[in-house]
């Protein structure tokens, strides 16, 4: 086996020197990054050696999105024949929905909108990579994996690719690619669907395989989204337990429903030093902050039942976050370390406002009730602001600190300087 291996090295090697001037340079040498550590070593200067680089990094992210992946494939079938045969009650019935049937139905629908996310997006940056004649980068490797989590399992391949098509280009490719860009490309490619096909992204029916609408199969009758009951005030419609929302088995898009998986995934990118946790926490402080308002302006009285905003208003605070993506966005999206602000104290005035917004679109905006990725983008744009503000805070505090040591020290020589001249 070790032999094989090796022969296969030797040639990869011996293609690269064949390679090596053409323009086809970039995409071979990002194949050959792909399979083995690149050889290139540092002749001069001084330099910190470590385990850690973008492709690692990038590695990692997509460990911690597997799980959630795996669960998105099973309750992709879970929810076909829970929409045919109704939602199981207790566990003993629902060990006959815990089965390979369930696995492969989403395993074969799930499987062609990663192939059209990877094989779009690739494309592009291999394309862009020969053109400018630069290195492959590896942050499409994330973004990748990311985009089928975040889309309806229903939405087309061609509105997938076209989508994917613009976010890498206008999110990415336009600032320079990664570490350059101001937005996060998966969401912008989530915007784009948003508003190209939000007919697409309401999520105002549960997907059944091979059903046709209006002809008198399941997705006739199926159920909404959770939020989707909320938006239209269907409060005493709500079957969902807080078991079913917080390990995933409720519709949603395909990576967004277990939260219990989504946590699991995020305390393993902050052990890995990869996500912040400020972030992370701040933004949960700021969702259960304003659901807090909401609930409170509902026990109030100021809101009753006949308003369109009464049922995601009078939605427990702290249930917000195990519905929808929101939970998904504040471990996967708003940790983005490039879109992201910088400074420590930046995170969690960041973070707040990602939470806090998020709660306030998703009440105010029932025709669409999510609003996670809008606050992320959003926040995006101003995180160079935040952080400019915090660093000039801190440079004013330095300098005010600095002027007081100086009337000190200046203080001090003058004591001496008497002293001096009593003696």
């Amino acid at each position: 086996m070790s032999d094989k291996r090796l022969t296969l090295k030797k040639r990869l090697h011996i293609l690269k020197h064949h390679y090596r001037d053409t323009k086809w340079a970039p995409a071979f040498n990002a194949l050959h990054t792909f399979l083995y550590t690149p050889n290139e070593t540092t002749h001069s200067g001084s330099h910190i050696r470590s385990a850690d680089d973008l492709k690692r990094t990038m590695n990692t992210v997509i460990m911690a999105l597997i799980p959630v992946l795996l669960f998105g494939i099973f309750n992709t079938g879970f929810q076909h024949y829970a929409a045919i045969n109704g939602f199981p009650s207790d566990f003993s019935v629902m060990r006959d929905f815990l089965t390979w049937d369930n696995f492969w139905l989403g395993f074969i629908t799930v499987l062609p909108l990663v192939i059209v996310s990877y094989g779009v997006g690739l494309g592009i940056e291999f394309l862009f990579a020969v053109i400018k004649k630069h290195e492959v980068e590896e942050g499409y490797l994330v973004t990748g994996m990311l985009v089928p989590l975040i889309v309806p399992i229903d939405i087309p391949l061609w509105m997938l690719a076209v989508a994917v098509a613009f976010g890498v280009v206008i999110g990415k490719e336009v600032f320079g690619g990664t570490g350059m860009n101001i937005l996060n490309p998966a969401l912008t490619i989530r915007a784009f669907l948003f508003f190209a096909y939000p007919t697409w992204m309401s999520g105002d029916l549960v997907w059944v395989h091979g059903a046709v609408e209006n002809a008198g199969t399941p997705d006739a009758f199926s159920g909404e989204t959770v939020l989707g009951y909320l938006a239209q005030n269907n409060v005493s419609e709500f079957g969902h337990t807080v078991s079913d929302m917080f390990f995933g088995f409720i519709p949603g898009s395909v990576g967004e429903t277990s939260t219990f998986l989504i946590v699991l995934g995020g305390l393993f990118l902050i052990f890995s030093k990869i996500a912040s946790w400020r972030i992370m926490v701040s933004a949960v402080i700021g969702a259960l902050a304003m659901g807090l308002i909401f609930n409170g302006v509902v026990n109030a009285g100021w809101i009753t039942d006949s308003s369109p905003f009464y049922g995601l208003m009078s939605f427990p605070f702290w249930e917000h976050l195990i519905v929808g993506g929101i939970a998904f966005g504040i471990v996967y999206m708003a940790t983005d370390p490039v879109t992201g602000t910088q400074t420590n104290r930046g995170k969690w005035i960041y973070g707040f406002f990602i939470g806090f917004m998020s709660i306030m679109i998703r009440v105010f905006n029932p025709a669409y009730p999510e609003g996670v990725f809008l606050a992320i983008l959003l926040m995006n744009v101003f995180a160079p602001t935040i952080d400019h503000y915090v660093v000039r805070g801190n440079v004013r505090r330095r300098m005010k600190r600095l002027k007081h040591a100086t009337i000190i020290a200046s203080t001090d020589n003058e004591m001496e300087k008497l002293k001096a001249e009593t003696i």
